[in-house]
């Protein structure tokens, strides 16, 4: 089993950035895929961003590609996202998941493991 933890969260204005951090438990952290998701208020958790076990491949949202960055370090247990130019629309809680294939999936049901969340605010 894998356990998350989200980090980094908080408010910013737009144009601004955070980095999240996922930190995670397990030996077997290297060999899963990981991956973003977000859920803002009255909304459907969607898909933002993942990483396969060796960070060779990543996958973004179109909302998001160009502006964030999803990265891993196997050595810590921890994968990140870089989120630059932010925009109110990306408010939202933030949620770190575990792929156990290692592949990396834009739909949640192929993760295991979640996170309890990071909010991030951005004001206009």
């Amino acid at each position: 089993q894998v356990r998350m933890v989200e980090s980094g969260g908080g408010l910013v204005q737009a144009g601004g950035s955070l980095r999240l951090s996922c930190a995670a438990s397990g030996r077997t952290f290297s060999s899963y895929a990981m991956g973003w998701f977000r859920q803002a208020p009255g909304k459907e958790r969607d898909f933002v961003a993942a990483i396969n076990w060796s960070g060779r491949s990543t996958y973004y949202a179109d909302s998001v590609k160009g502006r964030f960055a999803i990265s891993r370090d196997n050595a810590k247990n921890t994968v990140y996202l870089q989120m630059n130019s932010l925009k109110p629309e990306d408010t939202a809680v933030y949620y770190c998941a575990a792929d156990p294939s290692g592949l990396g999936y834009v739909v949640e049901e192929k993760y295991d493991y979640w996170g309890q969340g990071t909010q991030v605010t951005v004001s206009s």
